[in-house]
């Protein structure tokens, strides 16, 4: 059989994900594999069309195809993302219809399961029959058990594709609607603000739907916010992983993006991204857009600010989308997540006054300073940064250490001494059968009783200071 590894990393051949499968392929030498590093030459892939079409011929003529890559924020690679975009671009398609496919990606296990979310529902939506997806971590080749692993996805993936065996789907497919937002003059009063806001896009055409709701958004406001259209300024290519911002937030690349970044985007209290959704995500533009703010490495750049989007597409039933712009901000930033407004909803009246609304609550969170608690999501993330930065990758990424340990990042457990010696006595004070019975007994009402007397306490108090400013 013939295989074809379509290889999403930048770095090619020097990639963690293709060292897996160059290691799997040694098990198979009966079968024919074709290696091609599209992100690589992604640039060569848009310039020139007969470079597409060899792609796209070796597509046709495979048995399975094997989608590879390392994660970049939450994701595949912007470079990855762009070859995707050719592919409905260049009515492509067709090539792909019907082969079987399957996923290996390699990270630290940070958000792996929406980028094969991501790359799974874009193969079912060119018709695929997907196997399976496998997620390694990077140092997972050391160990014999996890090689062992890979070798049986392999062995499955094979299996599938010789005897010709049934897949499911997971994933519906997307339906965009032809509706035309028709924006009214506004009938509410002016924000006024000292806030500074910024509306980012990598689009903007004043015909169209998602113009249009940058134009009605921007109305909110008795004055000029600041407006970044990324096409406008130079950003000469992705994130390429070549780490070398880890030491100190320097990128390698010479363009206008660092200096845009740190002091446009930054220095905003509010920021909205606003795009056309492209299949399964935005556009690669914002990808890249995302990936390049990377040389800030895993340390939160935009801590307290608030995070919103106006998005032209239907993002509801893309659930995975909707997760990965909410850590977007959240889990990545510890900003504060405003929420998504889109033009699906068909209705210009609606859409003018839920523009209105957001316009009002992006402000009204950040005048009050509002970042609401992380959920089990940035809980969860938080802790894999900490624990990968503090040990493994920290000779790397040593801007992360430096600003974790700085800001109380490495919050391990093992250092809450109080709760470490409580929970040292009741361990020993349950092994007394009278004690472990009351204690037991009293779970269910001691511990809502305390909560409540001391909330009690704590309003009493702040509604008397509040009565007095």
């Amino acid at each position: 059989m013939k295989i074809v590894v379509l290889n999403g990393s930048p770095k090619g051949k020097l990639s963690f994900t293709i060292q897996y499968m160059d290691y799997v392929k040694q098990f198979h030498p009966e079968h024919e594999w074709i290696t091609i590093n599209v992100a690589k030459k992604i640039k060569k892939l848009e310039k020139k069309d007969t470079e597409f079409q060899a792609v796209i011929k070796e597509i046709e003529s495979a048995d399975g195809v094997l989608w590879s890559f390392g994660l970049y924020v939450l994701c595949v690679p912007s470079q990855y993302m762009r070859f995707i975009e050719l592919i409905h671009e260049r009515n492509a398609q067709s090539a792909f219809e019907g082969k079987y496919t399957g996923i290996i990606s390699s990270s630290i296990h940070y958000y792996d399961h929406t980028a094969h979310q991501y790359l799974r529902a874009e193969c079912e939506d060119l018709n695929m029959q997907f196997i399976d997806g496998l997620s390694v971590y990077l140092n997972d080749y050391r160990i014999k058990e996890l090689r062992e692993l890979l070798r049986i996805f392999m062995d499955n993936f094979l299996s599938t594709i010789d005897n010709q065996k049934a897949t499911g789907k997971l994933y519906s497919p997307l339906r965009f609607s032809e509706f035309e937002y028709q924006p009214t003059v506004l009938d509410q009063p002016k924000i006024d603000t000292k806030q500074k806001i910024i509306m980012i896009t990598d689009e903007y055409n004043p015909q169209s739907n998602l113009g249009k709701m940058i134009d009605q958004f921007k109305q909110n406001f008795s004055n000029e916010i600041d407006f970044l259209n990324i096409q406008d300024i130079e950003i000469k290519g992705g994130c390429q992983g070549c780490m070398r911002c880890g030491y100190d937030y320097n990128c390698f690349y010479d363009d206008e993006y660092k200096d845009v970044y740190n002091n446009r985007v930054i220095t905003s209290d509010i920021i909205i991204f606003a795009g056309n959704m492209k299949n399964r995500y935005l556009s690669a533009k914002w990808k890249q857009f995302y990936d390049r703010a990377f040389f800030w490495n895993h340390t939160p750049s935009l801590v307290g600010k608030q995070i919103g989007y106006l998005i032209s597409g239907p993002p509801t039933p893309n659930h995975n989308l909707i997760q990965i712009l909410e850590a977007s901000a959240t889990t990545r930033q510890d900003a504060n997540f405003t929420g998504i407004i889109t033009d699906e909803i068909g209705n210009s009246e609606l859409l003018d006054r839920q523009l209105h609304s957001f316009a009002n609550q992006v402000v009204y969170f950040s005048e009050k300073e509002y970042v609401r608690p992380q959920n089990f999501l940035g809980v969860g993330g938080h802790k894999v940064f900490r624990d990968e930065i503090w040990g493994p990758i920290r000779m790397i990424w040593q801007a992360d250490h430096r600003y974790f340990k700085k800001h109380g990042k490495y919050d391990f457990p093992q250092k809450r001494y109080f709760i470490r010696v409580g929970n040292f006595f009741m361990l020993l004070l349950c092994k007394i059968p009278f004690f472990r019975k009351k204690f037991y007994n009293n779970l269910k009402s001691l511990p809502a009783k305390r909560m409540k007397s001391s909330l009690d306490k704590a309003a009493l108090k702040e509604i008397e200071a509040a009565k007095t400013t």
